[in-house]
């Protein structure tokens, strides 16, 4: 891309952030409005025998709470995770360009694990906190009405640790996701320019581009969430519904809105490992021979 498309230098400072930029608008914005959902799934697993389904679990809590506590959790969710996807599409950025310069030798697998897994670490250490007082604020209605009093009241009950205290919980249901969603993202775009398109990139247009960003990006969290759940032994449990409703095209919709930013800064769209600035194409793009 020229200099003269590209109003924003890739692997400077400022690309960074206008990486983490993005993966705070598009995870925020996606998160909160999947509130309701993310309601009704936590209700399912403090109290399953209450709350049986989906329609079911929303009239219960409608009847019983009125409809704004499909709401509760609000700012927990909008900032939470935009704090989350802005550490770890920004740092996956980040790592992903330090481990293909360092580990020259290893394949591009091992890259996009080993930098999906580093950023996931710092994306759950910012959201945890953010965590911690939503989960209270959605399952306890008198606990507090949302961060601004959350925040004050879990830390006088509970100090620092209660902030904290499901740290190793969220990394291990995080960590495995992030690590095969980044991967199948990676691979997808790869192959549905090598294979499908035939085309190099650079020689599609914005909205084919965006296309594969999203087609990627659906394949990335189907993935990840089947993997997810059996890793958790969840396959079972009567949450999994709302997780299937939820993972995927809120991935999608991360995915192409991160891409959407990239692009009106000028930036090539997500996916392809280049080790070295100065390489001319992203690795593994060519159209197939």
């Amino acid at each position: 891309m020229s200099n003269r498309r590209c109003r924003v230098q890739e692997f400077t400072a400022e690309y960074y952030g206008v990486c983490a930029a993005g993966g705070m608008l598009s995870a925020g914005a996606t998160h909160l409005a999947i509130t309701p959902l993310d309601v009704l799934k936590v209700n399912m697993q403090v109290n399953p025998v209450k709350y049986r389904g989906i329609l079911s679990g929303f009239s219960t809590l409608c009847r019983e709470e009125g409809a704004s506590a499909l709401w509760r959790g609000w700012s927990g969710k909008l900032f939470g995770y935009g704090v989350q996807g802005g550490c770890r599409f920004g740092l996956y950025e980040y790592f992903k360009k330090i481990y293909g310069d360092l580990l020259v030798d290893q394949s591009k697998g091992v890259i996009f694990f080993l930098s999906s897994a580093s950023a996931q670490i710092f994306a759950d250490v910012a959201l945890c906190p953010f965590e911690a007082v939503k989960v209270r604020v959605q399952t306890q209605s008198s606990f507090a009405k949302g961060l601004v009093d959350g925040f004050p009241k879990l830390y006088a009950n509970e100090g620092l640790y209660g902030f904290y205290k499901g740290l190793l919980p969220l990394w291990g249901r995080n960590l495995p996701f992030s690590m095969v969603m980044f991967t199948t993202f990676e691979h997808s775009v790869e192959m549905m320019y090598r294979k499908i398109i035939q085309k190099k990139r650079e020689d599609c247009s914005k909205s084919q581009q965006l296309g594969v960003t999203c087609l990627a990006g659906y394949a990335a969290g189907a993935v990840g969430s089947a993997v997810k759940n059996i890793g958790l032994a969840n396959l079972f449990t009567r949450s999994l519904p709302v997780r299937i409703a939820i993972v995927g095209p809120v991935v999608t919709l991360q995915w192409f809105f991160y891409d959407s930013i990239k692009v009106l800064n000028g930036l090539p769209t997500s996916g392809g490992l280049r080790r070295h600035l100065k390489d001319a194409e992203l690795l593994g793009y060519e159209a197939a021979p």
